[in-house]
């Protein structure tokens, strides 16, 4: 991977003069090299990465992972399902799976029943459908290399005789 790329990945807030120290290149290479990987598309944004437990300004959100198994179309096979599919707000992610199922989809609600409702009207209804299977989020440990557990440090306690 691009070195430059890497750095963004780690940390998006880093600055092209710090970037450019730790590449040892110029201010300005790196601001035309980011430029020219937002332009081609490579860089598609840039976000803050937000642990779930401790965010309190958004409220709670449940989330659930969908296995989806579908029929491919004629003409467009698995994509123009897919694009009727992530086009709904609710869902956040979707992807092309081998396996079992063809689809996964992360679907986010305010709670169970919002997800529940997504699913039974609006998922499920969609014509090539066959199929879905849900697992809903209950921890985070780790995502997209980001640890949300703290180990917790713990001290032995002294044994007496």
């Amino acid at each position: 991977m691009d070195e430059l790329l890497r750095l963004l990945q780690e940390n998006a807030r880093y600055s092209n003069q710090e970037l450019a120290h730790m590449l040892g290149s110029s201010e300005g290479d790196i601001k035309q090299r980011i430029q020219k990987l937002e332009d081609d598309g490579v860089i598609l944004k840039f976000s803050a990465v937000i642990h779930p437990d401790k965010n309190t300004h958004l409220g709670g959100q449940v989330q659930a992972f969908i296995e989806v198994e579908v029929r491919p179309e004629r003409d467009t096979g698995f994509d123009g399902i897919a694009e009727r599919i992530y086009k709904f707000p609710e869902v956040k992610s979707c992807f092309l799976m081998s396996g079992g199922y063809d689809l996964l989809v992360l679907v986010e609600g305010k709670t169970l029943q919002d997800v529940a409702q997504f699913i039974s009207e609006k998922l499920s209804t969609i014509d090539h459908v066959k199929g879905t299977r849900t697992h809903f989020l209950l921890k985070r440990y780790k995502e997209n290399g980001n640890l949300f557990t703290a180990k917790e440090k713990t001290e032995r306690l002294a044994v007496s005789a």
